[in-house]
């Protein structure tokens, strides 16, 4: 079975998680073999929409496709062939403005009528959609991402995770790592609410690490972090490498994924695998990822986020095990199979 999927989040601007949830997922379908996968992406100069409306279609044709897979809540909506839409979150659900535009609320609430199957990640996102008013509700399908190299419980050999510590003049002390938490719906401030309230009540002292380039939002909760005292406890060492992460993860005591939405959170299980503890919100996406593996808080509280830290430090090596166990759960291969289940559904 030949099947295009759209891969423009590999050659146009798009969040960094979804740009590596095409080309993770990509890959392990190609290396599986099971379906014949063809990719498909908008050449140089020409607009994304357009290419995806009045391209699209004839390259099915062209192609001889049985469809077109999309990674987007957009999709070729005219021409043959079957069409699977993905939508990862629904951010004004959350009173979240950041990719809440009326573009893609129309493509969530329309696109399922003209989809032959709506793919989402996690059950939480999948039980909104399916209470939907509009038809296109049992055409929702769940298809939990993965996690991989370079996200493991020990690094590479010859690697010393301790270098990215001297490299980015961090200090060794309790860690708590915040990835890319420099946009408006990452919540920093919440952590930082519960960092300031850890250290008034009981002492303990943790350093937050702030991953992700310079952002207006950034320097907003830095205005914070001068106002609660803690400037000499963070620390923004700007954007990452992948094994630098994954090296700063495994340091780490813990890692807060406090996100006001989130259809899925790549950061808690890229932290699991690396064996750190995971701040979640209660009842959220990335608590179901997290599962017993998580630590639970509510972000809107400061005392809860306060005992989310304690606790982190308390269980840093207790649980260990138990969440490399959980992120094992997840991979891109198993990811795979379960696209070319639904594919294989719908032939």
């Amino acid at each position: 079975m030949r099947v295009g999927f759209d891969c423009s989040p590999l050659v146009r601007p798009h969040p960094a998680g979804i740009v590596r949830v095409v080309r993770e997922t990509v890959e392990a379908i190609e290396a599986r073999g099971v379906i014949e996968l063809v990719r498909l992406a908008p050449p140089p100069g020409e607009k994304s929409a357009r290419w995806r409306q009045r391209t699209l279609p004839r390259l099915v044709n062209e192609r001889e496709l049985r469809g077109v897979h999309s990674f987007l809540s957009a999709f070729p909506l005219l021409g043959s062939g079957l069409r699977v839409q993905t939508i990862h979150e629904l951010p004004w659900r959350h009173g979240v403005r950041e990719n809440a535009g009326a573009r893609h609320r129309l493509w969530a609430a329309l696109g399922p009528l003209r989809a032959d199957r709506v793919l989402t990640s996690t059950e939480f996102v999948a039980r909104k959609l399916r209470r939907r008013r509009l038809p296109g509700g049992d055409r929702v399908r769940v298809c939990p991402w993965g996690v991989g190299p370079p996200f493991a419980p020990e690094p590479p050999g010859g690697v010393v995770d301790e270098a990215v510590l001297h490299r980015y003049r961090l200090p060794e002390d309790a860690l708590v790592t915040c990835p890319g938490a420099v946009r408006p719906k990452k919540n920093l401030a919440a952590l930082l609410r519960g960092v300031a309230r850890l250290h008034e009540s009981r002492g303990d002292r943790v350093h937050v690490v702030v991953t992700g380039g310079p952002t207006a939002q950034l320097r907003r909760d830095l205005g914070l972090v001068s106002r609660l005292g803690l400037n000499r406890h963070v620390s923004t060492p700007g954007l990452l490498s992948d094994d630098e992460i994954a090296g700063l993860l495994r340091m780490s005591s813990a890692v807060s994924v406090l996100s006001t939405s989130e259809g899925f959170g790549l950061p808690v299980l890229e932290a699991l695998a690396c064996g750190a503890g995971v701040l979640v919100p209660h009842g959220s996406a990335q608590a179901e990822v997290a599962g017993e593996a998580g630590i639970e808080v509510e972000p809107s509280d400061p005392d809860s986020v306060a005992a989310g830290l304690r606790r982190a430090l308390e269980e840093r090596d207790l649980l260990r095990r138990a969440r490399i166990e959980r992120a094992r759960g997840f991979s891109w291969e198993r990811c795979a199979g379960a696209i070319e289940v639904l594919w294989e559904e719908l032939a």
